[in-house]
């Protein structure tokens, strides 16, 4: 028994066409593994993972922040925020020490070794790369359509 189909109102050339463009959150994630792939070789050299180095360069603009505001900096959950502090911790990355007025909250500090190794040249050429595939204007606009992009799902 067969199922009657609803005729499509674009033409055959229409429809192919679309139908292979690449979709829209698959370009998202392209780019973003594209950018990931990247910057993690040139992390790899100095022994970090990318989640490493987003996290010390939020220290290094906040230091002594708690592991709860760091978490929502780097944009993960409290639990992957301690499995990456443990780590960097282990590797001498960070230090953690009592706040001065609060004994059950811990500060969250770089050591020498984590400013080392987190220096900002390794990713700069990188990011410099994909700001150089574009003009001052392009740029602007792209990222007002990022922000709009990610706007249209906070608001859902």
């Amino acid at each position: 028994m067969s199922v009657a189909r609803k005729p499509s109102l674009r033409k055959p050339a229409e429809r192919k066409a679309r139908d292979e463009e690449p979709r829209l959150g698959m370009l998202v994630k392209r780019a973003e593994q594209a950018m990931l792939r990247a910057k993690s070789a040139a992390l790899k050299l100095v022994g970090l993972t990318p989640a490493q180095y987003v996290a010390l360069v939020e220290l290094d603009l906040q230091p002594g922040i708690t592991a709860a505001t760091l978490a929502r900096a780097c944009l993960v959950t409290p639990q992957a925020m301690m499995i990456l502090l443990k780590s960097m911790e282990s590797q001498g990355l960070i230090s953690r020490s009592a706040h001065p007025r609060h004994p059950n909250v811990l500060e969250l500090h770089m050591s020498d070794v984590g400013r080392e190794a987190a220096a900002r040249q390794r990713v700069d050429p990188i990011e410099a790369r994909v700001f150089g595939a574009y003009s001052a204007k392009e740029l602007v606009a792209f990222r007002d359509l990022l922000a709009r992009f990610i706007e249209a799902f906070d608001g859902a």
